[in-house]
């Protein structure tokens, strides 16, 4: 059996005194070091403890709370921009008369308010009493009989001369101008003030007497004089229930004092926990993705809100077909703005993904600048270069692409109005901007090595 050297851990001098030679002290030298690492070995690494870092959790909480954030301030946005400013609220209700549903909806209620003042039938029944009492017995009969057919043809030629009038071009103004005065109203309606837009059996209307002089306008002009002696005809038109109006009237005051405020804040936030983070790029991909996903969510509410709102209005007091078409138009910009913005997270994501240390990423990035430095190559070998121009792209190309990115980011917000379609627009030219930079962008030549043929 081998017996186990455990050499001591022996001086020089030590040695030298235990008779050893030179040579038989490098050798005892030698085990010594081998021995120390293999005791290195066998020991156990210890392991290293990892901090805590407290900029993930924040920075993932401020991107959470700005993304929940996000959808609220559209809406708030919306407010500011459809309800309280009377051009834009005017060119948001403009498309609902040249809606069929709205305008049959209008006739119906115009036609019914008229006839029903008018009352042909008891009108008729007078006319054959008082023929009965002259002793034309016979004919008042006759006229008695056809009371309910004559009441009938008039409601028929009352309703089909509405209808023209209500689809016209005097009736599309008359509905722009009577809007823009009532917009006010409305705003008086959501903030609690008052004003012509009443509560009427747990049902917010809007007062047609406007429409109503209108028609009966063209009908007296028509030769149907009679309506001149009927009296004031307030019809109504039921738009929501008063308890929606209460919600409404809540939320508008919440979002109107927040209305510039949620925008800003919900930038700050994104950026924060974008800023914070220790891994900026992963922390704006999620940022982007959850932003573009909180729009989803609003697409939803949207969609939930509108099926609360057609449940609200019964189909007896506002048809359901003209209740969904209005509600569709009052929501348009809201919906284009959601789309544009999810459009723009998923952008941002994207961006964010491509400009990163991943496989795909630089791989992608490569094959980019080879394609270009062909497309240079070739145009160089025909006589095309860009000189001292693209010498200094390249020397300053990375202030040029931070200024497109700029350029494009203040387009966008000054854009007053994106659409999905916009921001595809301005990402595809802001690409193709950073495309003629690395073009045109002229790299300096390569020194030649020496030994090898130029």
């Amino acid at each position: 059996m081998t017996p186990c050297l455990r050499p001591r851990a022996n001086r020089p001098g030590q040695d030298e005194a235990a008779g050893l030679n030179q040579d038989e002290h490098a050798e005892l030298e030698r085990l010594r070091t081998e021995v120390d690492e293999l005791r290195t070995q066998k020991q156990p690494p210890q392991k290293r403890r990892r901090r805590v870092s407290w900029r993930t959790p924040v920075s993932a909480l401020l991107i959470v709370i700005g993304c929940i954030l996000a959808p609220l301030s559209v809406i708030g946005v919306w407010t500011a921009n459809q309800v309280s400013d009377t051009n834009r609220y005017v060119e948001n209700i403009t498309p609902l008369i040249h809606e069929p549903a709205i305008q049959n909806a209008l006739t119906d209620k115009v036609t019914t308010a008229i006839v029903t003042r008018l009352d042909v039938t008891a009108r008729t029944n007078q006319a054959a009493d008082l023929l009965n009492s002259k002793g034309f017995s016979r004919v008042g009969s006759l006229l008695k009989t056809f009371s309910g057919s004559l009441a009938s043809a008039v409601t028929s030629y009352v309703h089909n001369f509405v209808h023209k009038i209500v689809t016209s071009d005097r009736f599309a103004t008359a509905w722009v101008e009577v809007n823009r005065v009532a917009h006010h109203t409305l705003v008086q309606a959501l903030s609690g003030s008052g004003g012509a837009i009443t509560v009427s059996n747990g049902q917010v209307t809007l007062d047609l007497t406007p429409f109503i002089a209108i028609v009966k306008q063209d009908l007296a002009a028509r030769g149907f004089t009679l309506v001149n002696s009927l009296p004031p005809i307030h019809p109504t038109i039921a738009l929501f229930s008063s308890k929606t109006l209460v919600q409404a009237q809540t939320l508008y005051r919440v979002l109107n004092d927040l209305k510039i405020v949620l925008p800003i804040v919900t930038l700050l936030l994104l950026a924060a926990g974008v800023y914070i983070a220790r891994q900026h790029r992963r922390a704006l991909i999620g940022a982007g993705l959850g932003f573009a996903a909180s729009m989803l969510v609003l697409g939803a509410a949207l969609l939930i809100a509108r099926g609360i709102y057609l449940n609200s209005v019964p189909n007896s007091v506002f048809p359901s077909d003209a209740a969904a078409a209005a509600f569709d138009t009052l929501v348009r910009f809201i919906r284009t703005a959601l789309r544009a913005l999810l459009v723009l997270g998923l952008i941002v994501a994207i961006a964010a993904f491509f400009t990163g240390p991943s496989v795909t990423a630089v791989r992608t990035r490569a094959g980019f600048v080879k394609a270009f430095e062909w497309v240079r190559s070739r145009g160089e070998r025909h006589g095309v270069s860009t000189g001292p121009v693209g010498q200094w792209t390249y020397e300053h190309r990375h202030g040029l692409r931070i200024g497109a990115v700029a350029l494009a980011a203040v387009i966008f917000v000054f854009q007053g109005r994106p659409t999905a379609a916009s921001v595809i627009v301005l990402v595809i030219i802001l690409l193709l901007v950073l495309g003629l930079i690395e073009l045109i962008g002229r790299p300096p030549a390569k020194p030649e090595v020496a030994g090898q043929p130029g």
